[in-house]
């Protein structure tokens, strides 16, 4: 099982809100719906485009470049011209602190 990495606090991500975060040096989009906290890799499969400035629509992250949208629960490219799917972290949250792992 990969070893989890703490990347933030909760108070810097309140609900329906976004944040930037850098893991080894790869950057990762956190999510928080509704309270609940998604991570998944910030680049676009189409082109490379930060996800992260990118509209959230209920669970779907729009790429602010040419309108990909991604699923940021499982990763899964859900509109064209993206079609490969993006990473997607496991999310835990001790206390404050918002722990992230590559998922499975």
């Amino acid at each position: 099982m990969p070893a989890f990495t703490r990347v933030a606090h909760v108070r810097d991500l309140p609900p329906d809100s976004k944040l930037l975060v850098t893991v080894n040096g790869d950057p990762v989009a956190l999510f928080n719906v509704a309270g609940t906290i998604y991570a998944v890799e910030d680049v676009c499969t189409h082109d490379g485009g930060p996800l992260v400035e990118g509209d959230l629509d209920g669970y779907q992250v729009e790429c602010p470049r040419h309108g990909a949208r991604f699923d940021i629960r499982t990763g899964r490219a859900v509109r064209m011209p993206a079609f490969e799917p993006i990473m997607t972290y496991t999310v835990k949250v001790e206390g404050d602190e918002i722990w992230i792992a590559p998922s499975e």
